[in-house]
């Protein structure tokens, strides 16, 4: 089911950059980053449970929340995007497959517009956060920690600190698409700072994962449970 009744207009990087390429996106993402490999270690970590509500922050086509649902369908998945092309996307994906999962229009740092907060057992993030200006970037962080329970869990899978000159390089690609300043931060290592800014703890880095387009690391955090 796709909801799109509040629809956030400020601007955002498409998927590649340009929206004329937001269809060649899956093909594109196969091809230069593993995609296979760091999302199958992404679903691992996530481990969805019957009964979760599991927000995708960014969830793009739709790929890693159909893969959520599918490897558990007693979970609730709701996925997350400001891109109504993509959105479409997504729902015909989930069509495809034969799962149901909720779609929403909506900015990352505006989930309270889709899920009061402290109603998601756990979030994920995938190839969003180095697209983003660094004040976006924290604030999609904020965001997701307000939506998380007390105790709730968050994955990320995204370029992060490029530990070699071979990364880095490879790197490059990434930069000229979506933009030198947008995702230098990431190339310096920042999210695990900004996620300790937005009040995760247990912060790690569980793999780091090299591909043609350089590295991708998979950080797991949580919010902690109340006193």
């Amino acid at each position: 089911m796709t909801d799109t009744r509040s629809p956030d207009t400020r601007p955002y990087v498409p998927a590649l950059g340009r929206p004329e390429l937001t269809g060649l996106y899956d093909h594109v993402v196969a091809l230069v980053s593993r995609e296979r490999v760091w999302r199958a270690a992404l679903l691992a970590q996530v481990a969805p449970r019957p009964g979760e509500t599991i927000l995708d922050v960014g969830c793009g086509t739709g790929a890693f929340a159909v893969m959520l649902k599918t490897a558990c369908p007693g979970a609730r998945i709701i996925g997350v995007d400001p891109d109504p092309a993509i959105l479409a996307l997504a729902a015909a994906k989930a069509l495809k497959a034969g799962v149901e999962i909720e779609w929403r229009q909506a900015m990352g740092d505006r989930l309270a517009d889709v899920a009061p907060a402290g109603s998601a057992d756990k979030v994920v993030s995938s190839l969003v956060l180095h697209q983003c200006p660094l004040p976006m970037k924290q604030a999609i962080l904020d965001a997701m920690h307000t939506a998380l329970k007390p105790g709730g869990a968050m994955g990320v899978a995204d370029y992060g600190l490029q530990r070699t000159a071979l990364m880095r390089l490879l790197f490059r690609t990434v930069q000229m698409t979506d933009g030198f300043a947008l995702t230098e931060p990431n190339a310096k290592g920042v999210l695990p700072s900004l996620m300790a800014q937005a009040g995760f703890a247990a912060i790690e880095e569980r793999r780091v994962i090299p591909t043609p387009t350089g590295s991708i690391s998979l950080h797991t955090a949580s919010r902690p449970p109340e006193p």
